[in-house]
C-alpha cells in the first residue's frame, strides 16, 4: 500500500504476541524504548510513582540499527517487548508482578516467536525438528552470566528450567495432535497465571 510504513521489529513481536495471548493493546512499545549505554544488554527499567507505571525498554544499539539482528539480538528485543508487555497487563488487570515471573515469561516468549510464529494462527506448519534444534539453543546451549546460587543466577535459571518444560510440552502437545489449538488455549492460561500457577503448569506440561 503505497504511503505504508513498515513496522519495527519490537513492533512486529509485539503483535505477534498480542495474538498469541489475545490480551488488550498495550501502548506501542516503540515510543518506550531507548538506546542502552554502552555495551550494556537489553534491560527493562520501572518506576512507580502517583499511581502511574513509568517503564523505559533500553536495547543496545547494535539491535536497534542491524538488519538482520543474530539470535541473541534477537533474543534481546523478544525479552524486552515480552518484560513490556506483561508489565503493562499486569498494570491493566490491577495483577501484581515477581521477577521471577517476568523472566519465566520472557523465555517462553522467545520460543514463542522464535519457533512457532504462525502456527499457532493456521498461518505455517509445524516444524518438529526445528523446535528441537531451537529449544535447544534457547534452554540447553546456555551459559549463565550470574553465579549459581545467587538471587540472580538462581531466578535466571528457574526460568529456563521452567520455560524448557513448557516449550517441550508444547511440542509434544503439536506433534500428538497435529494441531495448535491445544498449545495456544495452554499458553493463554500460562500466560494469565501468576508466578505459582505458572510454576504448577509447568510441571504438567
Amino acid at each position: 500500500m503505497r504511503g505504508a510504513v513498515a513496522r519495527t521489529l519490537p513492533a512486529r513481536i509485539q503483535a505477534r504476541l498480542h495474538r498469541t495471548y489475545a490480551i488488550e493493546e498495550a501502548p506501542p512499545v516503540d515510543a518506550f524504548i531507548v538506546e542502552a549505554e554502552g555495551s550494556a544488554r537489553e534491560t527493562v527499567r520501572v518506576r512507580e510513582g502517583e499511581g502511574e507505571l513509568e517503564v523505559e525498554v533500553a536495547l543496545p544499539r547494535s539491535v536497534l540499527l542491524s538488519p538482520r539482528p543474530t539470535l541473541d539480538e534477537l533474543c534481546q528485543v523478544v525479552e524486552g517487548v515480552s518484560h513490556f508487555l506483561y508489565l503493562a497487563e499486569r498494570a491493566r488487570r490491577e495483577l501484581p508482578v515477581t521477577q521471577l515471573e517476568l523472566e519465566i515469561q520472557a523465555e517462553v516468549d522467545k520460543y514463542v516467536v522464535l519457533v512457532l510464529g504462525g502456527v499457532l494462527s493456521g498461518e505455517a506448519g509445524f516444524d518438529a525438528s526445528r523446535s528441537r534444534a531451537m529449544r535447544a539453543r534457547l534452554f540447553e546451549d546456555v551459559v549463565f552470566v550470574h553465579a549459581e546460587g545467587t538471587e540472580r543466577g538462581e531466578r535466571y535459571r528457574v526460568a529456563n528450567d521452567v520455560a524448557a518444560r513448557v516449550a517441550h510440552g508444547i511440542e509434544r502437545s503439536i506433534v500428538r495432535s497435529g494441531r495448535g489449538e491445544g498449545a495456544r488455549d495452554f499458553l493463554r492460561r500460562f500466560y494469565s497465571a501468576g508466578q505459582r500457577e505458572k510454576l504448577e503448569l509447568s510441571r504438567k506440561g
